[in-house]
């Protein structure tokens, strides 16, 4: 069974996202997963619910770990990556610390969402790493280190030896907690909920971006991928505010 959304996750939208000429897309089929469910709303957006379970304190604090902002900002923006994916890793060189200004001035809401394609073999660890990362409230130094980093990892046959010490040089980390974490998978089933919640809804590809519920597509509906315009986005949900 899937682990319960928080009551922050419960109040994001999930939105379809079709997969774009930039961006990292899955080479297998997509079915919708047994534990969580989608319906749609009058606005054509999708809204996820999961069955409840108990809460878990690793979970509840991986999950909390990888949102940033203040709680007051009324906008949400989320990001569907994979740390695998170069052209998660292009869109992030690109137009990331954009974002996270806002996030880190309290204008938005930011939140990361797990999305492994099985066409990367190491995304799956990579994420690993980072929700254990999270759990120490360290997600988004990981973040930037796994990103900054990707080409080192990526093509390895053993990531794990790469990703620990990738884990120790971010400041503050204890790095025993985090390497029985990951040892333990303590965040595994967190990852999987992530990517079969969204697979649910019909992600098929990465990096994929809503705000404020919002996809961003383009005109002809598909995603933009690594040319997203988040900011561009941003500015109109802050200006419709005013």
């Amino acid at each position: 069974m899937l682990p319960s959304m928080t009551p922050i996750f419960r109040r994001l939208l999930a939105v379809v996202l079709g997969a774009g000429l930039a961006a990292c897309a899955r080479s297998d089929s997509s079915p919708k997963a047994p534990n969580a469910s989608a319906t749609n709303s009058s606005n054509g957006t999708l809204s996820l619910s999961a069955p409840p379970v108990a809460r878990d304190s690793i979970t509840d604090r991986a999950d909390r770990g990888r949102i940033l902002g203040a709680e007051s900002a009324k906008i949400w923006v989320i990001m569907v990556s994979d740390f695998e994916c170069p052209y998660c890793k292009q869109w992030h060189d690109a137009s990331f610390l954009p974002v996270m200004d806002y996030a880190q001035k309290g204008k938005i809401r930011l939140a990361f969402i797990n999305f492994p394609l099985s066409i990367h073999p190491n995304a799956v660890p990579a994420a690993e790493a980072a929700m254990c990362a999270s759990v120490q409230n360290k997600f988004w130094p990981m973040h930037e280190a796994l990103f900054a980093s990707q080409s080192q990892w990526a093509a390895l046959r053993d990531p794990s030896p790469k990703l620990e010490s990738i884990a120790a040089a971010v400041a503050g980390m204890d790095l025993p907690a985090w390497k029985t974490c990951v040892a333990k998978h303590a965040t595994l089933a967190l990852i999987e909920a992530d990517h079969d919640r969204w697979r649910a809804a019909g992600v098929v590809a990465t990096p994929g971006f809503s705000v404020n519920g919002k996809l961003l597509t383009n005109p002809d509906g598909s995603s933009p991928g690594a040319g997203a315009d988040v900011v561009g986005a941003i500015e109109a949900a802050l200006k419709a505010q005013r």
